[in-house]
C-alpha cells in the first residue's frame, strides 16, 4: 500500500460501502452501539456469505501477500524443532507461529500502513455520509415547515421532537429577562410567554447562558406547577435537550428532573398512592407524575453510549442524583400506616426489564459500580421492601399496572418485613413467595396469561443467583434455604395439610431450583450430607433422601393431592432431573442406592412403553394436532424422557451395573445412538455421550448393546471415512498435505474413540473365537464394519490383495499398528490376539519381508515407518515387566548417521540389547523389626489386638525399609497372615467347602489357547526374574487346573448371550500367576495359599476368577457379566479421584475417558507391565494386610504421581494413549510406600465419612 492512488482509495471505498450495506440491517437492528460492535466482530461466525465479500478478499490477499514469507519461515523452523518428538502438537505449532509473525517487523509495518489507508477512507465515507445527511435534512426542513407545529402535543417526551423545531436566537440579555420572567412569583401569564420563548430558543444556548443555575432552579419548581399546560412545556423543553444537546449539557438537565421528583416524594403535600389502593392511570396527577419518570427513564437508557467519550465527574452527577432519588425515605407520620409507594416502584412499572439498569451496570467504570454497591449495601438496611419490589419487578413480563400492585399488595399483606433482615431470610422469603403467593385475578388474564406469575419472577431471580457461582456459594447454598425449599415436600410427604396455590407447577419451579443447586460440585455436596460430608450421620435424612422418597411417591402416583393431574408428567421429569444430577455421580448415586430409584424409572419406561405400542400409525391425510394425536405424542416424549433418565445411570460403574439389572440397557443404548446419529444436543454434559459410551465399552453387556444398537458399526464407518477416504465436505481447492504425525490430526479422533472402545472385555465380546476374513480380493468400495475387519484390513495385512486395497497404504497400516500397540498394553487382549491371530508371526514375516537381499545373503531390515512401529510391537509383546525390567525401543528417527540405533529382528529370541539386568534377590533375615512381624505371625494372640498389632508392624516396616519385604520372606508373610485369617469365622466371607488338590482329579482338564499363552509368559518372566526353574511350566498348569475345577463348584449354571458367560473364566489367571512366582514356584504352598484366600472378602477383589458367575453374588449380579472389581473397586476409585484430586477427574471428562476402565484393567493384571515385580509384590502384600480398600488408595496414589503429565496430556488430546502405553516409563520412581504417606495426610477422614470401606460388598453376597 505505499503506492495508494485515488484510484485504490474509490476502489477501497465502494467494496466497504458493500460490506456496510450487506449488515445494514443486522446493524440498525442492534439496540446499542456496543451491540452493533459486537456484531461486526463476530460476522464471520454469523454470516454465511462473509468470505464472498470483496472488501474480506482484498484483506486476505493483502495479508498472504505482506506475510506469506514470515508465517512459511517460521512454520518450517517450528517444524524442524518438534521434528524429534513423537506425534508434535498442531495447536501448539499454530500459536507459536502466530506469536512470531504478530512479533515481527513485517507485521507492524502492514498494521501501520493498513491503519493509514482505512483512516483515509472511512474519513471520506463519512464526509460524503454528513453531506448527504445535511441535503436530506434540508429537504425535510423545506416540506414539513408547515407542519411542524402538529407534533408531540401528545407525547412530551418523544425523542425526536427537536428535529422539527424553528429556533429563536436570544442574546446573553434577553436569555437573563427571559430567567427573571419564569421566576414563580411572577404572574401566571408573564411565566406562560417567556415558557414559550424559551421552547423556541436552542437548547445549546439556553444551558451556556451565564444565568443558567438561576433558571434551573426555577424550571424544578416549575415542574410542580398545578397548571399541566406549563409543565408539560417544561417536558418537552427538556426532551428537546435530551436529545439534541451533548452529554456535559444534558446532565444539567437530568439533575434538575431528578432532584424535582426527589421533592415530589419527599413533600407531605402531593398525594402518593399507596400498594393497597393501586394506580389510578385516569388520574391527572398520576399521568403528569408517569411522563416524568418515562423521560427520566429514557434518558437512563441512553446516557451509558455516551459516558466513555466525556469525564467521570459527568457520569457522577448523574449516578449520584439517581440514587438520591431512589433512597427517598420519608417520615412515618403513624406507627401503623399503609406503604406508600417509591419512586422505584414507578420506574419498574415503566421499564419492566429494568434496562437501563442492566446497561448501566455493564458500561459503567468500576469506580461507579463500587459507588453503587456502597450506596446498596445502606439501602438495605432500610429499604429492603424496595429491594424486594424492584427484584421482582426487574425480570416481570407483566404489562399491565394493576396486575402488578395485586400481586405486590398481596405479597406484603403475606408478609411482615423489619428494618432490617438478612440475605438469607429474604432468600427464604422468595421460596416461601413460590408456593404461597396468591392466585392473578381471572378477569385480569385476557393476554399473556403465563407472564404474571410471580411465582415465575421469583424463580428467576433464584435462577440467576444459581448461575453465579461465588454468589450462590455465599447465601443460596445453606440449610436453611435448602429447608424452605422442601417445606412443601415434607408436608406432602407426611400428609400434612398445607395450602399451596398451583401445586403442581410450584413444585416444578422448586425442582428447577433444586436441580441448579446439585449441579455444582456445593450444592450437590449440601444436598447429600447436609454440607458437612466430615460430620454427616448415617441415620440422618438429608435433602438428597427427601427428595428421592418424593420422586418415588410421584413415579407411584401415591400422592393424592397431585395425582390424575395433567402436569404430573412433567413434574416427574423435573423431579427424576434432579434425582439423575445427583446419581450421575458417584458419591450421588451411594445416597440414593437403597431407594431403588432405577427400578420405579424403569416400571415407569415399561408402562409407557406398553402404551406407546398401542399408538395407531398415523394416516396421510388426517388431522395431525387432535387431542387423541396429541396424547399419543405426550406419551412418545414421556417413555424418551425415561428412557433418557434410565441411561444417565451408565455415568458410573455402580449405575451402569444397575442400569444393566433393569433390562433396559439394550433399549438406552439404542435411544443414545439415534440421539448420536441425528447430533442432538445432550442435556447431560457438555461432553455429550463419551464418558457413557466409555463406561458400557468398559463392560461386556456394554459392550454388546453398543454392538447391537449400530453405534460401533457407525464409529468404524466415520474412521475409514476420515482414514481412506477424507472428509466429503473438505474443498478440493488445494491438495491435501502429506501427514507428517505417525497418527494424522484428522484421524485422532476417530483413533482415539476407538481405543475407549476396545477394553478386554469388549474385544472380547466382539472378536472372541471370530476368525478375520483374509479375502483374496478386496474391493476400494468395501469399508469394514466391525472390529475383526479393523484388524483385518490395518493390522494383520498379510497379503498382496489387503495392501492394494487402501488407498493410503503406509498410514492406514501404522494407524493399524499404533492401535495395536495400545490394545498389547492390556496382556488379556494380547494373549487373546495371538491366540487367535498368532499377532507375533505375522509381524515377523513382515520384517521378512523388509529384509534387503543382498548377494551374500540376507541384509539388514529396511527402516522405515512400518518397520520401526513393528519391532516396537514385537519387542512389548515378547518381553515382561515393570519399567526398569525391560528395555523398549523408540519409535522415532534419529538425525545423523545413525537414524535407528535399534537392533530389528525377524525371528525370536529378542536381541540382548532389549534385555535388562535382572534384579539381586538379597537376605533380611536379621532385621528386628522384620522379626517382630514374624513372631506376631507365628504366636497369634486375641484376634482384634493382633491384627491391629500385624498391620501396625507391617506399616511400619514398608514406610521405613520396603525392600524387606521380598521373596521367602514376603510369602512366609502373607502365606501365616492368610493362614490365621482364614481360621476366624468372622473373618470368612465365602463358604469355600472341601476340596483336596491331587494331580489326578484334574486330567480330564484342558486350559484354553489363551491360558496357554499366559503361562508361557508367567514362566518366561518368572525365570528372568530368577523365581523359577526349568519345570515350573507343568507345575503352573496344574495350579490353574486345579482353581478351575475348584472354583466350578461354587459357580452358578446360567445361560446367557453374552460370550464371557457361556464358558470359563474370559481372561488369565494373573493373581494366581503373581501367587506361584511369590512362591517361587512351589506348586503346594501356592494351592494352599489360594484354597485359603478363596475364603476371604479379600479375594473378591484381588483374585478377578474368584467371583467369576459364582454362587456367592445375587443371580442378576451374576448374570451381569460386570465384575465386583468395575462396580465396587472402579466406582469408589472414581468417587475418591473426584474428592481428592478434582483437576485429574476433570481432565477424565474432557477427554471422554474414564478412570474406571484404566483401573480394571490395571488391577486385572495385577499391574503387570506396569510396575517392577517388586512394586507388584508390594502391592499385593498391601492389599492382604491392610484390607482391598487399598487397592483403591494404589490407583489413586498412581493418578496422583501422574497428575502433571495427565493434565499435560488431557491438553495433548491423547490421554488414553498415555495411561495406556507411554506412562510406563514414569512410573520408575513410584513407589507402593505412596500409599501410606498419601492415605495417612490426604483422605482416611473421607473413606470413614462416605462408607467407603468395602463393608458395603457383602450387600452384594448371598
Amino acid at each position: 500500500m505505499s503506492h495508494f492512488s485515488c484510484e485504490d482509495e474509490a476502489l477501497l471505498q465502494s467494496m466497504l460501502r458493500q460490506l456496510l450495506q450487506s449488515v445494514k440491517e443486522k446493524i440498525t437492528g442492534a439496540p446499542s452501539v456496543e451491540c452493533a460492535e459486537e456484531i461486526l466482530l463476530h460476522l464471520e461466525e454469523t454470516d454465511e456469505n462473509f468470505h464472498n465479500y470483496e472488501f474480506v478478499k482484498y484483506l486476505r490477499q493483502y495479508i498472504c501477500s505482506t506475510l506469506g514469507s514470515v508465517i512459511e519461515e517460521e512454520t518450517e523452523k517450528c517444524t524442524s524443532a518438534q521434528s524429534q518428538g513423537e506425534g508434535s502438537g498442531y495447536d501448539t505449532l499454530v500459536q507459536h507461529v502466530t506469536k512470531k509473525t504478530r512479533e515481527s517487523k513485517e507485521y507492524r509495518e502492514m498494521m501501520h500502513s493498513l491503519k493509514n489507508v482505512m483512516m483515509v477512507v472511512v474519513e471520506s465515507l463519512i464526509n460524503k455520509f454528513e453531506e448527504d445527511q445535511m441535503r436530506n435534512k434540508e429537504m425535510h426542513r423545506k416540506t414539513k415547515k408547515e407542519q411542524h407545529s402538529a407534533y408531540h402535543t401528545d407525547n412530551c417526551s418523544d425523542s425526536d421532537s427537536s428535529y422539527n423545531q424553528s429556533y429563536t436566537f436570544l442574546n446573553q440579555e434577553q436569555l437573563q429577562l427571559l430567567v427573571e420572567r419564569l421566576d414563580p412569583a411572577q404572574p401566571k401569564e408573564v411565566r406562560q410567554e417567556a415558557m414559550q420563548t424559551l421552547c423556541s430558543a436552542p437548547p445549546s444556548d439556553v444551558l451556556n447562558c451565564e444565568s443558567w443555575s438561576n433558571l434551573r432552579k426555577h424550571l424544578t419548581m416549575s415542574l410542580s406547577d398545578p397548571d399541566s399546560t406549563f409543565s408539560d412545556k417544561i417536558l418537552r423543553f427538556y426532551a428537546k435537550t435530551f436529545s439534541s444537546s451533548p452529554l456535559n449539557m444534558t446532565r444539567e438537565v437530568y439533575t434538575s428532573l431528578a432532584k424535582h421528583l426527589e421533592l415530589y416524594f419527599l413533600s407531605g403535600e402531593n398525594c402518593i398512592p399507596t400498594i393497597s389502593d393501586g394506580i389510578d392511570i385516569t388520574n391527572p396527577e398520576i399521568i403528569r407524575l408517569l411522563k416524568k419518570v418515562r423521560l427520566l427513564n429514557e434518558y437512563q437508557r441512553e446516557v451509558p453510549s455516551f459516558w466513555i467519550r466525556h469525564p467521570e465527574k459527568y457520569m457522577e452527577e448523574i449516578v449520584e442524583s439517581t440514587l438520591l432519588l431512589l433512597s427517598v425515605k420519608r417520615e412515618q407520620r403513624h406507627l401503623v400506616s399503609p406503604k406508600l409507594l417509591d419512586p422505584v416502584y414507578f420506574l419498574a412499572l415503566l421499564d419492566i426489564k429494568a434496562v437501563w439498569f442492566k446497561k448501566w451496570m455493564r458500561i459503567k467504570p468500576y469506580k461507579m459500580i463500587w459507588k453503587y454497591l456502597q450506596w446498596l449495601a445502606q439501602w438495605l438496611q432500610s429499604k429492603i421492601t424496595v429491594v424486594f419490589a424492584y427484584l421482582y419487578l426487574e425480570s416481570s413480563f407483566c404489562y399491565e399496572v394493576n396486575i402488578v400492585l395485586y400481586f405486590i399488595d398481596s405479597f406484603f399483606s403475606f408478609v411482615i418485613f423489619v428494618d432490617f433482615i438478612s440475605l438469607t431470610d429474604l432468600l427464604v422469603l422468595f421460596i416461601r413467595f413460590i408456593y404461597c403467593s396468591p392466585t392473578c385475578p381471572m378477569t385480569t388474564l385476557t393476554v399473556h396469561t403465563g407472564n404474571y406469575s410471580p411465582a415465575i419472577l421469583v424463580t428467576e431471580v433464584l435462577q440467576i443467583l444459581c448461575d453465579r457461582t461465588e454468589c450462590a456459594t455465599d447465601c443460596l447454598y445453606t440449610n436453611t434455604v435448602i429447608d424452605a425449599l422442601l417445606h412443601p415436600i415434607h408436608n406432602l410427604l407426611n400428609g400434612t395439610e398445607m395450602y399451596i396455590n398451583c401445586p403442581e407447577t410450584s413444585l416444578i419451579h422448586i425442582a428447577d431450583i433444586l436441580a441448579r443447586i446439585a449441579a455444582v460440585e456445593d450444592g450437590l455436596s449440601l444436598l447429600l450430607y447436609g454440607g458437612n460430608m466430615n460430620t454427616a450421620k448415617k441415620d440422618s435424612l438429608t435433602a438428597a433422601h427427601t427428595i428421592v422418597q418424593f420422586t418415588k411417591k410421584l413415579l407411584d402416583e401415591n400422592i393424592s393431592v397431585l395425582s390424575g393431574t395433567e402436569m404430573l408428567p412433567a413434574l416427574k421429569g423435573a423431579f427424576i432431573f434432579v434425582c439423575r444430577q445427583m446419581y450421575g455421580t458417584c458419591e450421588g448415586l451411594q445416597v440414593l442406592i437403597p431407594y431403588g430409584l432405577h427400578e420405579s424409572i424403569a416400571d415407569a419406561w415399561k408402562k409407557a412403553s406398553s402404551l406407546s405400542e398401542r399408538i395407531p400409525t398415523p394416516v396421510p391425510g388426517t388431522d395431525s394436532i387432535s387431542s387423541g394425536n396429541q396424547e399419543s405424542q405426550n406419551i412418545m416424549v414421556w417413555e424418551e424422557t425415561l428412557l433418557d433418565d434410565l441411561l444417565n445411570f451408565a455415568a458410573t460403574p455402580k449405575g451402569l451395573l444397575l442400569l444393566q439389572n433393569t433390562g433396559a440397557l439394550n433399549e438406552c443404548v439404542t435411544f443414545m445412538f439415534s440421539r448420536f446419529s441425528k447430533k442432538l444436543q445432550v442435556r447431560m454434559s457438555v461432553f455429550g455421550y463419551g464418558i457413557m459410551v466409555t463406561q458400557m465399552a468398559a463392560t461386556s453387556p456394554g459392550a454388546v448393546a453398543l454392538q447391537r444398537s449400530g453405534f460401533i458399526k457407525a464409529l468404524i464407518t466415520e474412521l475409514w471415512a476420515v482414514l481412506e477416504c477424507g472428509r466429503d465436505d473438505l474443498r478440493v481447492t488445494h491438495p491435501s498435505s502429506t501427514p507428517v504425525d505417525p497418527i494424522d490430526r484428522s484421524c485422532q479422533k476417530s483413533f482415539l474413540a476407538v481405543v475407549n472402545l476396545l477394553s478386554y472385555p469388549a474385544i472380547y465380546e466382539l472378536i472372541g473365537d471370530q476368525e478375520i476374513p483374509n479375502k483374496p480380493e478386496y474391493s476400494l468400495r468395501e469399508v469394514p464394519t466391525n472390529v475383526a475387519d479393523v484388524i483385518d484390513r490395518l493390522i494383520i495385512l498379510n497379503s498382496d490383495a489387503k495392501i492394494h486395497s487402501l488407498f493410503n497404504y503406509e498410514q492406514s497400516h501404522i494407524f493399524g499398528l499404533r492401535l495395536l500397540n495400545v490394545l498389547c498394553c492390556d496382556l488379556d487382549t494380547l494373549l487373546l490376539l495371538e491366540s487367535q491371530y498368532k499377532l507375533s508371526q505375522v509381524l515377523l514375516n513382515a520384517q521378512k519381508e523388509n529384509i534387503i537381499e543382498t548377494s551374500e545373503g540376507p541384509g539388514n531390515v529396511i527402516i522405515d515407518g512400518l518397520s520401526v512401529e513393528r519391532n516396537h510391537i514385537l519387542v512389548r509383546i515378547n518381553l515382561t515387566g515393570g519399567p526398569a525390567e525391560r528395555i523398549l525401543p523408540q519409535r522415532v528417527l534419529n538425525k545423523g548417521t545413525d537414524p535407528y540405533p535399534w537392533s530389528m529382528f525377524s525371528s525370536y529370541p529378542l536381541p540382548r540389547c532389549y534385555l535388562s539386568e535382572a534384579p539381586r534377590k538379597a537376605d533380611f533375615r536379621q532385621d528386628s523389626d522384620l522379626n517382630k512381624l514374624l513372631a506376631f505371625l507365628k504366636n497369634p494372640d486375641k484376634q482384634l489386638v493382633w491384627l491391629e498389632n500385624c498391620r501396625k508392624q507391617f506399616c511400619k516396616i514398608m514406610k521405613a525399609k520396603p525392600d524387606v519385604i521380598s521373596g521367602t520372606i514376603l510369602a512366609e508373610l502373607i502365606e501365616k497372615f492368610v493362614l490365621h485369617l482364614s481360621e476366624n469365622p468372622s473373618e470368612c466371607y465365602f463358604s469355600t467347602g472341601e476340596y483336596e488338590a491331587a494331580n489326578a482329579n484334574v486330567k480330564n482338564e484342558s486350559l484354553s489357547s489363551v491360558q496357554q499363552l499366559g503361562i508361557k509368559m508367567t514362566v518366561r518372566y518368572g525365570k528372568y526374574l530368577h523365581l523359577l526353574k526349568d519345570d515350573a511350566e507343568n507345575d503352573l498348569c496344574l495350579v490353574l487346573m486345579h482353581c478351575d475345577k475348584f472354583l466350578k463348584q461354587q459357580q452358578t449354571s446360567m445361560k446367557s448371550s453374552l460370550r464371557c458367560l457361556q464358558e470359563g473364566y474370559a481372561g488369565y489367571d494373573w493373581f494366581a500367576s503373581s501367587v506361584f512366582l511369590i512362591m517361587s514356584g512351589e506348586r503346594e504352598k501356592t494351592l494352599t495359599f489360594l484354597q485359603q484366600f478363596s475364603s476371604l472378602l479379600l479375594s473378591a477383589f484381588l483374585w478377578l476368577r474368584r467371583l467369576h458367575v459364582s454362587v456367592h453374588l445375587p443371580i442378576d449380579t451374576a448374570e451381569s457379566g460386570i465384575h465386583p472389581i468395575y462396580f465396587c473397586s472402579a466406582h469408589y476409585i472414581e468417587m475418591l479421584l473426584k474428592a481428592e484430586l478434582p483437576l485429574v477427574f476433570s481432565a477424565f471428562h474432557m477427554s471422554g475417558f474414564t478412570p474406571s476402565q484404566i483401573c480394571q484393567q490395571w488391577l486385572a493384571q495385577c499391574f503387570w507391565n506396569y510396575l517392577d515385580w517388586s512394586e507388584i509384590c508390594h502391592y499385593i502384600a498391601t492389599c492382604i494386610f491392610l484390607g482391598p480398600d487399598y487397592q483403591i488408595y494404589m490407583c489413586i496414589s498412581v493418578f496422583k504421581h501422574l497428575q502433571q503429565d495427565i493434565l499435560q496430556h488431557t491438553q495433548t488430546q491423547d490421554l488414553q494413549v498415555f495411561l495406556k502405553v507411554i506412562f510406563l516409563f514414569l512410573l520408575i520412581g513410584f513407589r507402593v510406600t505412596n500409599i501410606y504417606g498419601f492415605y495417612s495426610s490426604g483422605f482416611k477422614v473421607f473413606i470413614c465419612s462416605t462408607h467407603c470401606k468395602f463393608t458395603v460388598l457383602p450387600r452384594y453376597l448371598k
